[in-house]
């Protein structure tokens, strides 16, 4: 799970009631996919797919695991490999925990659906990758997964990497050090340096053990579970958790998991330190050190199922997966220039009423998620003179606002020609 679940033990194997295995395509995918992928499977896969459709796909590591096995993460998107002025960054990330491999696999479906519905010519597809940085990493925790046992329904083997170090206890947490966050491991500085390497706008941590959408905080200033402790982006965030909840098949109805049944979630979705409090979890570090809102999605009751389970798995989320990252395309969005035309990094942008702000990237563009309404947004740098304009954002999209900066002593010479 995201968090610091209960311990129940239990390797039942047994599967869901509403499952089949796959004996013909689904959405275009081979039922050969439909299989669990084990680190060298896994690589193979990603390899291939980059082969196959080298122009929308770019296949790197962005560090590796304890025992030495790359962190992959797969590019998709129209010409990738670079940042694109005013194209916004989106990730997956998966298998956080080692024995939580459901989002692996989805990750791994996700891409192929993605590369063959674009040839294909799906309007859908062509526009979210032509207009859309994905980045995919369908394993941050590769050593652990090769201790899990495939059956494993809620145990902890396999959870932690190979220095038995939960990784959604290991980042930077607003609250202070911890003994699982006092040293970093190589899979968290990994994700850590990639995601400040680029301007990520929103993402997802898929796990497993529940079946809900879990929106930060994941701490409170107590470290008390049961008490909810909310971003000021709150509202964002529950739209982004019901997004998602309401999409799949099942987690909107809130229905607990067999060996947690008084743990119900209404409408699929909580705050994390109302279901329980942990320190060091990444997506409260994305929300406080990046532009990037992240929320963790746990993706269903059986830890590692059987693989026959799998394509019911993929038709659950198929739609949740995509409409989640359709997200990325709501509230505001733009560039910030000097009056000559510069494009000016790092200035703030701010929404009055709240307090959290973001920054622009290296070309000056942001990308700033809020729900429909009107909004105060102001743009400010040190050596400008700050600007504020009244945005409405559309029930449906997202609304460009550009702003142009001027020096703040105009009359001085070097000032006025950004020197």
């Amino acid at each position: 799970m995201a968090s610091g679940e209960p311990t129940f033990i239990s390797n039942t194997g047994k599967s869901p009631v509403h499952t089949r295995r796959a004996r013909h395509e689904l959405d275009g995918i081979s039922p050969v996919d439909f299989a669990h992928h084990n680190y060298v499977k896994m690589e193979s896969f990603l390899k291939d797919l980059n082969e196959q459709y080298p122009r929308i796909t770019k296949l790197s590591s962005i560090g590796r695991s304890v025992e030495g096995r790359e962190l992959y993460v797969l590019e998709v998107t129209q010409d990738p490999g670079m940042h694109k002025p005013g194209k916004p960054e989106f990730k997956y990330v998966a298998n956080m925990h080692g024995n939580e491999v459901i989002g692996r696999e989805l990750l791994l479906l996700l891409a192929k659906y993605l590369c063959q519905e674009y040839v294909s010519g799906n309007q859908r597809i062509q526009k979210m990758l032509n207009t859309t940085r994905i980045h995919l990493l369908p394993s941050m925790n590769p050593d652990g997964y090769e201790k899990a046992r495939m059956g494993d329904y809620s145990s902890l083997r396999g959870r932690s990497n190979a220095h038995n170090v939960d990784l959604n206890r290991n980042f930077p947490d607003q609250f202070g050090a911890t003994s699982d966050n006092r040293v970093p491991e190589p899979e968290t500085l990994a994700v850590m340096n990639w995601s400040l390497s680029e301007p990520f706008v929103l993402s997802a941590n898929l796990h497993g053990g529940a079946l809900v959408a879990n929106y930060p905080y994941d701490g409170n200033p107590d470290m008390q579970s049961g008490f909810e402790y909310l971003t000021p982006d709150n509202p964002v965030f529950l739209h982004l958790a019901h997004t998602y909840s309401e999409a799949h098949h099942k987690m909107h109805l809130g229905q607990p998991c067999k060996n947690l049944p008084s743990e119900k979630f209404p409408q699929g979705i909580t705050n994390g330190a109302k279901w329980y409090v942990l320190a060091g979890g990444m997506q409260d570090w994305n929300y406080l050190h990046t532009n990037d809102m992240e929320i963790t999605l746990e993706l269903g009751c059986f830890k590692f199922p059987p693989a026959e389970d799998l394509p019911t798995y993929w038709e659950d989320n198929r739609e949740a997966l995509l409409k989640f990252i359709e997200q990325v395309h709501t509230g505001v969005t733009g560039f910030v220039h000097s009056h000559i035309g510069h494009p000016l990094a790092n200035t703030t942008i701010k929404v009055e009423g709240v307090s959290h702000t973001v920054k622009t990237a290296k070309d000056g563009d942001y990308w700033r998620l809020l729900e429909p309404g009107t909004y105060n947004i102001t743009a400010v740098k040190q050596g400008y003179e700050s600007i504020t304009e009244q945005v409405t954002v559309p029930e449906e999209g997202s609304v460009s606002v550009n702003f142009t900066l001027m020096a703040d002593d105009p009359q001085h010479w070097s000032s006025a020609y950004d020197f």
